[in-house]
């Protein structure tokens, strides 16, 4: 028996090294970072304890990226999930062509959010196809495109942000659909309830775990939004976010003590975010 034990632990050995080396390690050594004043060029660090987190909370450039971010996340989740959940309703249904729309919706959440990026920021530019399409409807968009402009920069990145990752959810939501049994629906009809009621009393009750999964998943790829902003604005045009700071700050400025502070803020923010929506659901205070 013992023989056997440690075999099994000569074949999980790779795995443990590689996450205490990986993942662990990198993590803790962050944290204790984020209590120095550690630069990359220089050879020594000194030990600051909370000034970091005390000047965070007082730098102009973190607020207004925290503040993008937070507008990020508020705005991008609500409208990606009822959208995605829509759509799963719509393709649930049969219908001729079903497989090619379920298709055709996920192909942008597997596609290269680099070339995404690429291809939305050419469309928004000056004489973009959504650019001129703006002015063909008579919204008059704004003089340099959609992207060189405060007033538009963050919201263009929204939007493509929903676009790609909607027809994701839109299947985890098609799979939950799936797993309802029929017969609820069978006896809901017997008994004389209509479309309407029968989703608020069957769909949307069963659906509030995969619901939970989607919005707390797709809450913390909201904060980590980095991607986006570095392909299509650089951070500029008012829209650095969080994890855009934290790259600005350790490998351009190499303040990685600082940087990792910053890190362990996000970090903070998003575990709160969590467990509150993990409390709302359990409450029922949604739904």
């Amino acid at each position: 028996m013992r023989a056997r034990n440690f075999t099994g632990c000569l074949f999980t050995l790779p795995r443990i090294i590689s996450f205490l080396l990986f993942w662990l390690f990198p993590l803790l050594y962050s944290l204790l970072l984020g209590f120095t004043d550690y630069r990359l060029m220089r050879p020594s660090f000194q030990w600051v304890g909370f000034d970091n987190f005390i000047a965070l909370l007082s730098d102009r450039a973190f607020l207004i990226s925290l503040k993008n971010t937070f507008i990020f996340v508020l705005g991008t989740i609500p409208v990606t999930t009822v959208t995605a959940l829509f759509l799963a309703l719509l393709i649930e249904k049969k219908f001729p062509g079903r497989t090619i729309f379920r298709s055709g919706y996920f192909m942008p959440s597997i596609t290269a959010m680099v070339v995404i990026a690429l291809v939305f920021a050419n469309l928004y530019s000056r004489g973009g196809y959504i650019y001129l399409l703006a002015e063909m409807l008579g919204l008059a968009p704004p003089e340099n495109g959609f992207l060189l402009d405060n007033r538009t920069a963050l919201i263009s990145i929204m939007a493509m942000d929903v676009w790609m990752s909607v027809g994701y959810y839109m299947l985890i939501f098609l799979a939950g659909l799936k797993s309802i049994p029929r017969e609820l629906y069978e006896a809901a009809e017997v008994a004389g309830a209509g479309a309407w009621c029968k989703f608020r009393s069957i769909t949307l009750p069963l659906l509030k775990p995969v619901a939970l999964f989607i919005i707390v998943i797709n809450t913390i790829k909201s904060f980590q939004v980095f991607v986006e902003v570095f392909v299509m604005t650089k951070g500029k045009y008012d829209t650095s976010t969080a994890v855009y700071f934290i790259y600005e700050s350790g490998l351009n400025r190499f303040e990685f003590g600082y940087a990792s502070a910053a890190a362990y803020i996000l970090f903070l923010i998003i575990a709160i975010f969590s467990l509150v929506q993990f409390r709302l659901f359990r409450r029922r205070a949604i739904w």
